[in-house]
């Protein structure tokens, strides 16, 4: 998909989001703003279905006639075959047939809800819309709200909306959601222009393979919000292949937001059964699959108390679970996230997930999240990770990142990690969305794919010099060290000389000191040139020395800026103290 293409489309669904969430209007009084939401969203789902359904109600009403004729009682296969979907309605009603009975509007509607097949009626029943039905019609808007949604701006048939479409609508109705909630919209979803970043890295050196051999894959995303980056994903590998066969799993944790994804998959022709509800650190949806490609952005930053006993139990179960290899502080789940993914990839499996900056350097040696970037490094499974631009997401301005991991590396990138610094490489939106300032066009993904498959330390500009992005490469063994307890001689006070005991010297707790000396380092040479010059007699607690692991992102691409000279400074200074003089003397006369 081309930028403008991306850019129009976009627009276009704006206006159309917009347009439906209007219909909020009728709401006023009755629904406080963050709840509007709550009607907004099911309808939309409901009225999908409805306008899906449309072309096939007469021979659904028709085929269900028959089989109570018949008195066949196992339905769903020919009801389905007259759909011409895995869902169907067997009710008379539709939205515009219940506008011919005000009075009975309510009961009328719930009727028409109970007549969908079963996979939709969990969908509803997810969005806990009977709630909603009931406090509409005791405040006598149902009746509006209906009216509104069979308007022509509401019509959501996949005949003339399609999946891509639908899924960029659902966002922006749930960015408006969240933001009048006052609430982290990216909890819910990612936007496009980082999804096709991690598809393309996804994608990799293998484009020409792909294409060569055909796709058959599986695609899984563990925090999947509406389910677009499994969509995006799926878009990226039909451009590939337009015959790819592509199964899509996900698991989300929100009832509202996973009944879209369910609901989308459905109407997609999806296997909605592979769309699960639960919590992906503590209920485990999918225990034993693995997957081919795992695509992800789960929560970062926040705690996984409520897991916390599901996960410590798994923890002890070592290679048999998911959480083996360490876990985190309490305050954030988002390494273990991670760690499950790695459980879940395929041998030749490949991973995109976004992690905060904390992944890279959080936790001491020995730590919990030191040892499970030890437990990716040492498995040489880490392939790169790039540096997001600031302001990129919907809810944060932090700095983010992609981590592509890979149990399956190409020969020339054995060893190594590439790190990819595309912080600098964004084109300003005119109009911000929330937190979202900045985006990734065409121009900046190529420029990112370009140093991701050079796979080398260079620089890479665009052509006007607006975007910069900078690769390095370095060996796995770089982001390896060992910290070291250095000990001082326990002194007598009277005797100057050292305490012993059992013959052995006892060391000074008060002068006890660490050093973090890189795995690439001779340990010995490093106690000569940087210790034992300033403390002949110290020495090395062995037994208290730790491994530990941390990828120094930032130190990597810091650039000194050396401090402007006082005089510049006070030129300047002048020059602005003569700019006001001169100001003042204009607005005093």
């Amino acid at each position: 998909m081309t930028n403008d293409i991306q850019q129009q489309t976009t627009i276009n669904i704006q206006e159309k989001a917009n347009l439906i969430w209007a219909i909020a209007d009728k709401l006023v009084g009755i629904y406080k703003p963050h709840e509007y939401g709550n009607v907004i969203l099911p309808m939309c789902v409901i009225k999908r279905f409805d306008d899906t359904l449309a072309p096939t109600k007469q021979a659904v009403l028709e085929t269900n006639a028959k089989l109570d004729k018949d008195g066949i009682v196992v339905k769903k296969g020919f009801l389905q075959s007259a759909a011409k979907q895995q869902f169907y309605n067997t009710s008379p009603f539709t939205f515009q047939t219940l506008l011919n009975d005000p009075e009975n509007i309510k009961a009328n509607f719930e009727s028409y809800l109970n007549h969908f097949s079963e996979n939709v009626i969990d969908i509803i029943e997810r969005m806990d819309f009977d709630r909603e039905l009931q406090k509409m019609a005791d405040n006598n808007v149902l009746y509006l709200v209906v009216k509104e949604f069979c308007t022509p701006k509401a019509y959501l048939g996949a005949d003339k909306v399609t999946s891509v479409d639908m899924g960029y609508i659902f966002e922006e109705l749930v960015r408006k959601f969240s933001e009048s909630y006052d609430e982290q919209a990216g909890a819910h979803f990612t936007a496009r222009d980082i999804i096709y970043l991690m598809a393309d890295l996804l994608v990799g050196d293998n484009e020409q393979q792909l294409e060569d051999e055909g796709i058959t894959a599986s695609i899984y995303d563990m925090a999947m919000g509406t389910s677009q980056m499994l969509s995006c994903l799926t878009e990226r590998f039909l451009k590939i292949d337009p015959e790819a066969e592509i199964t899509s799993y996900g698991q989300e944790l929100n009832n509202q937001t996973f009944a879209i994804a369910k609901a989308d998959t459905l109407i997609k022709g999806g296997n909605a059964e592979n769309m699960r509800q639960g919590d992906t650190l503590g209920d485990d949806q999918f225990p034993g699959y693995k997957f081919d490609y795992i695509i992800s952005n789960p929560p970062f930053g926040i705690e996984w108390k409520t897991s916390k006993a599901a996960v410590q139990e798994e923890h002890l179960l070592g290679d048999a679970g998911r959480f083996g290899p360490g876990l985190p502080s309490i305050g954030d789940g988002q390494m273990l996230f991670l760690l499950n993914g790695v459980a879940k990839l395929k041998d030749e499996g490949r991973m995109a997930i976004i992690q905060n900056g904390s992944s890279l350097f959080k936790g001491d040696a020995g730590s919990g999240e030191s040892e499970i970037r030890g437990y990716l490094l040492e498995n040489d499974w880490l392939e790169a990770i790039v540096q997001l631009p600031n302001d990129l997401f919907y809810n944060t301005g932090i700095a983010t990142y992609i981590w592509i991991v890979t149990k399956n590396k190409s020969e020339n990138r054995q060893g190594k990690v590439q790190l990819i610094d595309a912080s600098q490489c964004y084109d300003k939106r005119r109009k911000s969305l929330g937190n979202k300032r900045v985006e990734m066009t065409d121009r900046c993904r190529e420029l990112i794919m370009q140093a991701y498959w050079d796979f080398t330390d260079w620089s890479y500009q665009s052509d006007d010099g607006t975007l910069k992005v900078e690769s390095k490469v370095l060996d796995n063994e770089y982001f390896k060290y060992s910290k070291l307890t250095v000990e001082r001689p326990l002194v007598d006070e009277n005797t100057g000389e050292p305490i012993l005991k059992k013959g052995k010297v006892q060391p000074d707790s008060k002068k006890r000191d660490t050093e973090i000396v890189p795995w690439t380092e001779d340990i010995d040479e490093y106690m000569q040139k940087n210790v034992l010059p300033y403390a002949p007699d110290a020495w090395i607690d062995e037994k208290k020395t730790k491994i530990g692991y941390e990828i120094p992102f930032t130190r990597e691409f810091y650039k000194y800026v050396a401090p402007r000279k006082s005089e510049d400074i006070f030129a300047h200074l002048k020059e602005l103290e003569q700019q006001e003089s001169e100001l003042m003397t204009k607005i005093l006369g």
